[in-house]
């Protein structure tokens, strides 16, 4: 296959997210790059809230094993009873300041396990896997 030298001059930011899934894949950069231009840019995580980017900025770095690992996680049984039960609780309004601030814990640190679960599973359909539905 013939090929043709291209000079382009791209945002830092997008370069390094290119450079950090090369280092993760463990191959050259050329061969991100020309993935990218054939099915598009590493998915964009611009568009959550901003107290969650930094979460899932983070991912770009990781290889492929620990990706799948992040999207194969379950919250614990305990986890889930205990959120019901704060739920539960809530809307019975028979909650405790402090437990209605532990809800809002979990309700935040569960917002943040599902967009991380959710940006690993794109990342890995980007990088060429796939990813069945939950």
């Amino acid at each position: 296959m013939a090929t043709e030298t291209v000079t382009l001059h791209i945002p830092e930011i997008l370069y390094q997210r290119l450079v950090n899934t090369a280092h993760a894949q463990g191959c050259p950069i050329e061969e991100v790059i020309i993935h990218a231009l054939g099915v598009g840019s590493p998915p964009e995580w611009n568009d959550v809230p901003e107290e969650f980017q930094a979460d899932l900025a983070a991912l770009d770095k990781l290889d492929d094993d620990s990706l799948w690992q992040i999207v194969r996680s379950r919250k614990t049984a305990e986890e889930m009873q205990r959120y019901n039960l704060l739920l539960e609780r809530n809307s019975g309004g028979t909650i405790s300041d402090g437990e209605r601030l532990e809800l809002m814990e979990l309700r935040h640190e569960a917002d943040r396990f599902m967009l991380c679960k959710a940006q690993a599973a794109v990342l890995l359909r980007w990088r060429g896997h796939r990813v069945p539905s939950p």
